[in-house]
């Protein structure tokens, strides 16, 4: 981008310290962001659902992931006025974006699990012998 002046201006550089690009980066490059954003690609899921969706997740993990992605406008939470009171959690407009390069992200650790299992445990076999 280049201001009236003639000046350059970064729009956004993940690569420097004080860019904002990098807490957004954190955001979407954290696991539990990678699978609720997964877990609520078919539609709406109450916390409960998520949670069963969500091998190995925390109650506290969850809660502070979701406040997370609301907060960034990824995930709108919806309250239900019902006896007892319902939530759901679905995907904003922004959110859905995310889900072809996260599925690509999935798809791709998927494919090369194999390839990186066996050179973990190559490394690992050497790290042990020296």
């Amino acid at each position: 981008m280049v201001t009236a002046q003639g000046e350059s201006v970064l729009r956004g550089s993940p690569y420097r310290a004080d860019c904002p690009t990098r807490r957004i980066l954190d955001r979407i490059g954290d696991r539990w962001t990678v699978l609720i954003v997964g877990a609520l690609w078919d539609g709406a899921a109450r916390f409960s659902e998520l949670r069963r969706r969500i091998d190995g997740i925390s109650q506290k993990m969850l809660t502070q992931t979701l406040r997370g992605l609301e907060r960034d406008g990824l995930v709108c939470r919806t309250v239900y006025p019902e006896v007892p009171v319902r939530v759901e959690y679905t995907l904003t407009e922004a959110g859905r974006t995310l889900r072809d390069p996260l599925r690509a992200l999935e798809e791709w650790s998927i494919a090369h699990l194999g390839d990186v299992s066996a050179s973990q445990e190559a490394y690992d076999r050497g790290s042990t012998s020296s």
